[in-house]
């Protein structure tokens, strides 16, 4: 709620920043992504956290073009990208005290992008005080997106400029529900608590892409998300988008999602009844 924010928030974004921002991102895709998607060997992927949390030129670049075009638009922002808080790991502090912060992921899916698979997107968020205010996730292989903002819903907007509306799934019983949850991500001991509890869901499965599960969340295509790396250049765009399409995106004890928390467990899901039912039978997890 704005009352609970440090100062009072001005509007979000016009229709012509939207408009700028999504073609810087486009830009940026074209000219830095596609050129070296099936170009790039995985020996030229550079290894950070671990085996399969890669990072290209093409990740650099794209960052590298989107902030550049971001801190001319939006000059008293603070652009935070994926690796640069790699480089700086600070940054990702400063989201959360920032009144008008923008968060880039250049490339996610690397690692489906290394491999060939035309599965990956770029992720764009706008946060007041670590708080998703816009959402942008595109996808540049289709060369569309699904954008909303606080004041708008989520809508699916194609090259020549046609729209329609996304929305979240109807849900269902536990045993109907499909979902997208990285158990390969987490740590030993929640892996172990968690997958006994996957035999009573419909179907459980991850795409390796942030960008294109939360598009697809949001499309009514599946019906949850369920994530404990809370990296923001993952979730802020997704959470917000997730909401305005009639989801429901909390902590799974309940907190409302900001880019502060970098601890627990963050549920997205297609209803209230649903992120209700999901969390009680994660609810130990908490």
């Amino acid at each position: 709620m704005t009352d609970s924010l440090p100062i009072a928030l001005s509007a979000p974004l016009s229709p012509a920043q939207q408009c700028a921002l999504v073609n810087l991102v486009r830009r940026a895709a074209r000219t830095e992504v596609l050129p070296r998607f099936r170009t790039i060997s995985r020996a030229e992927a550079v290894t950070k956290s671990g085996p399969r949390d890669l990072v290209t030129e093409a990740d650099h670049a794209a960052e590298a073009m989107i902030a550049r075009g971001l801190q001319r638009l939006f000059p008293h922002a603070l652009i935070v990208g994926e690796e640069a808080v790699a480089a700086k790991p600070g940054l990702r502090d400063e989201v959360a005290e920032a009144e008008l912060a923008i968060i880039i992921d250049p490339v996610d899916g690397t690692w489906n992008f290394v491999h060939g698979l035309p599965l990956f997107g770029v992720i764009v968020a706008v946060t007041r005080f670590g708080r998703p205010v816009l959402g942008l996730l595109y996808d540049p292989i289709s060369d569309d997106w699904i954008i909303a903002d606080e004041t708008a819903p989520a809508r699916l907007i194609a090259a020549n400029g046609t729209e329609r509306a996304a929305t979240t799934s109807a849900g269902g019983a536990l045993a109907e529900l499909h979902g997208y949850i990285h158990t390969a991500l987490m740590a030993q001991d929640r892996q172990e608590a968690i997958y006994p509890r996957l035999a009573a869901l419909g179907q459980v499965t991850a795409l390796r892409c942030s960008c294109h599960e939360y598009r697809l969340l949001a499309q009514g295509a599946v019906d949850f998300t369920l994530s404990d790396r809370l990296n923001p250049w993952d979730h802020a765009a997704g959470v917000l988008i997730c909401q305005r399409a009639g989801g429901v995106a909390r902590m799974l004890d309940g907190r409302d999602y900001n880019c502060a928390i970098t601890e627990g467990l963050l549920l997205c899901a297609a209803s209230e009844a649903t992120w209700a039912a999901l969390r009680d039978h994660f609810a130990d997890l908490a």
